[in-house]
């Protein structure tokens, strides 16, 4: 099936919360999309629209209640739970909106966390997340706990933990959220370069600031595909 560069194919995927109940909720609707490599792609649409279920249901954090998605070749709505857990650590890297830091540890210590279960000692763990904060120029807050720190400033340390494990495609549902415009433009340089360097980006998202830099926008409103625009043209 994935005979070019398709990272996501999904086939009439639907996602209802409390099935054939009366408060039966359609999160999403017979949705149809393909998401290539290398591109950044927005999920845009009012609160509602069904962003974040899809961003879930890419991710591998929950299942359809039809249809299909694909992940290369391999369709997740299958697979089993500790499949897609392996998924999710070792290929997806997720940058939420209220950045889901732990109070108690350092920079550092977040940035590491993922690398917990990975047969990684102290040392090494702290080594690779040092590294990553330094690229993001938060050098000087490896040992600030995030209270210590600026919004902006946290979102870089949830960019590096996102990237820990060096996954093909990253995630980021409403990064813009939380942070001020300087932080937002910083972002997008971020997301920018990591899509030069191959990395395949998805955010959910109704700030605009984002679109001029997307590679495709689909655009969602009450779980229901409206339309997906063709935003940029790179060599």
């Amino acid at each position: 099936m994935n005979t070019n560069n398709t990272v996501f194919k999904t086939e009439g995927l639907s996602k209802y919360y409390n099935p054939n109940r009366p408060e039966e909720i359609k999160a999403l609707m017979d949705i149809s999309i393909e998401i290539k490599k290398g591109n950044i792609t927005i999920l845009s649409g009012p609160s509602g629209s069904g962003k974040t279920t899809l961003i879930s249901l890419l991710g591998a954090v929950d299942r359809p209640t039809k249809g299909r998605i694909f992940l290369h070749d391999e369709e997740l709505s299958v697979l089993s739970d500790e499949a897609l857990a392996l998924i999710r650590r070792n290929k997806i890297g997720f940058i939420f909106q209220d950045f889901n830091l732990i109070p108690r540890l350092s920079a550092w210590g977040n940035v590491a966390y993922p690398l917990i279960p990975i047969v990684y000692n102290e040392k090494e763990r702290k080594e690779r997340a040092v590294a990553l904060l330094e690229r993001l120029g938060l050098g000087k807050r490896i040992n600030h706990t995030p209270e210590e720190m600026s919004g902006g400033e946290q979102q870089r340390v949830s960019i590096a933990r996102a990237l820990i494990n060096n996954p093909e495609i990253l995630i980021a549902d409403e990064p813009s959220s939380n942070i001020d415009a300087k932080a937002i433009e910083n972002l997008i340089s971020i997301l920018t370069d990591l899509r030069e360097k191959g990395m395949t980006i998805i955010i959910s998202t109704h700030d605009e600031v984002f679109y001029p830099h997307a590679d495709i926008k689909i655009n969602l409103k009450e779980g229901v595909l409206i339309n997906i625009e063709q935003r940029t043209q790179r060599s």
